[in-house]
């Protein structure tokens, strides 16, 4: 009776849970543990089927010393994705120990995640920190008394710290959405009207690099949404400066708005913006890594560009919090397109 109540109640808590006896066989093992060890472990003696080091000495330390331990490991889940765990082992009174293990493997993500940001904000000031210093000591130097030097570096000087305010600038407004993200808006707005402001908006920068914008909206009119007029200007500014950066060898940035009465993907009416560009378009092995923070297809070509490698993550991060889709298709030699589903107001 007491083994069948010890085996229900191992049955029923969900963590993966492992009862060795004093005997060093397992006696009992849950369906949760059985997907991470196998069906056939029950029985068996512990070494054979958990064999992590870590893992085996803190077994080992529980029975012998009679106090509780813990261990960190990693196992292989069919398919070959790995999983964290945090595993805590717990002596019972008759010479056994309870093995229970916690999946870290999301809080491991993101401690990954927020180290990898760390590092690549601090690379990316860095760059133009040292440029920065470098030139100042030359001025204060070598070049103290050359104009023409002095000039030139002045002009590297600004360009650098333009570059290090774009950075905190697109920091900060990464910042600020993903406070709001989880807050739906509420204001109701003209996208279209918003798209045309943002074309106007850039209209002379793109005439500088000989590309010309047009938008394709034959309905015209009113689109109206719930949104954030200030996040859905800085998504459109977004789209469109890139498609003219990095589709200037097409000559046009194509800008499509579309009123859709029932959308599959959003169940419902929605206003559907593309942003179009004939540029030498992006392979397709990047496309499902553009909206990292601080991926770039080019590195080289971005930093010259003026990118701070976080536009796309902020377009991808406002039209969540609008509860939209977004998507990029592109063809090499062909172009780009990015498309923004919005849920009609």
């Amino acid at each position: 009776m007491r083994s069948e109540l010890v085996k229900s109640v191992v049955a029923g808590v969900p963590l993966p849970l492992i009862l060795i006896a004093a005997d060093e066989r397992i006696a009992a093992a849950n369906a949760a543990a059985e997907a991470l060890y196998g069906n056939a472990i029950v029985g068996r003696h512990h070494i054979t089927v958990m064999r992590a080091p870590s893992l085996l000495d803190a077994i080992e330390g529980t029975q012998r010393l009679g106090q509780p331990g813990k261990a960190r490991i990693t196992v292989s889940l069919p398919g070959g994705r790995e999983t964290t765990w945090r595993v805590l082992t717990a002596p019972l009174a008759d010479g056994g120990v309870l093995v229970s293990f916690e999946d870290t493997t999301d809080l491991e993500h993101a401690g990954q995640m927020r180290r990898d940001f760390v590092a690549n904000v601090s690379h990316e000031l860095r760059t133009p920190l040292t440029a920065l210093l470098g030139f100042i000591e030359t001025l204060k130097g070598a070049a103290r008394d050359d104009p023409a030097a002095r000039a030139r570096f002045l002009t590297i000087m600004e360009r650098e710290a333009g570059r290090m305010n774009r950075l905190v600038s697109d920091l900060l407004s990464l910042s600020r959405v993903e406070a709001e993200e989880r807050v739906r808006p509420s204001s109701r707005i003209d996208i279209a009207q918003r798209v045309a402001s943002a074309v106007n908006t850039l209209r002379p920068m793109a005439e500088a690099v000989g590309v010309a914008i047009e938008i394709d909206d034959p309905e015209g009119g009113p689109a109206e949404v719930l949104a954030d007029a200030d996040q859905m200007a800085q998504v459109f500014t977004n789209l469109i400066e890139n498609a003219v950066k990095y589709g200037a060898g097409g000559g046009v940035v194509t800008v499509k708005i579309r009123r859709e009465a029932r959308n599959t993907g959003l169940r419902g009416p929605a206003v559907r913006i593309e942003v179009i560009d004939r540029g030498e378009g992006i392979d397709a092995v990047h496309i499902p890594r553009l909206t990292e923070r601080f991926y770039r297809v080019d590195s080289h070509r971005s930093r010259e560009q003026g990118g701070t490698g976080l536009g796309l993550a902020i377009v991808k991060h406002i039209v969540n919090r609008h509860r939209g889709r977004f998507r990029i298709d592109s063809t090499l030699g062909e172009g780009s397109r990015f498309t923004v589903l919005l849920p009609a107001a």
